[in-house]
């Protein structure tokens, strides 16, 4: 099952480049099954850019999120802990695979109008 995320253009492209290996989130999909993300560059991209097979979701507080990906979070520190701010728990999605696409895609070739908040499940 694939899900689609809406990732800032800079950090969709370190995924890409293989700097990024994990992608953070404070909320994640609760259906198992899901194991590959649709990435959707978000403003000013505004395209389907590629594609990344799911390895590991880890779930734990903040600091020891940070301790485990740290070497491969593609983000700042300062940045990573705005992002976790009032959170006592988040997730990092670990990279294992993944494939850009030569031409980006609209959000109409995958059925959707709009682009999610956070995710969405693609059937």
């Amino acid at each position: 099952m694939k899900v689609l995320l809406s990732i800032r253009p800079e950090f969709a492209s370190k995924i890409f480049d293989g700097s990024k290996r994990y992608e953070y989130r404070r909320v994640i999909f609760k259906n198992q099954e899901v194991n590959r993300v649709i990435v959707y560059a978000s403003d000013p991209v505004k395209r389907i850019i590629g594609e990344f097979e799911i390895e590991d979701i880890l779930h734990d507080e903040p600091q020891m999120l940070w301790v485990k990906t740290k070497n491969h979070a593609g983000i700042s520190e300062r940045m990573f802990f705005e992002y976790f701010t009032n959170k006592s728990k988040g997730y990092a999605i670990k990279v294992k695979t993944t494939r850009m696409y030569d031409d980006p895609l609209p959000l109409n070739s995958f059925m959707v109008s709009s682009p999610p908040q956070s995710f969405m499940y693609l059937y």
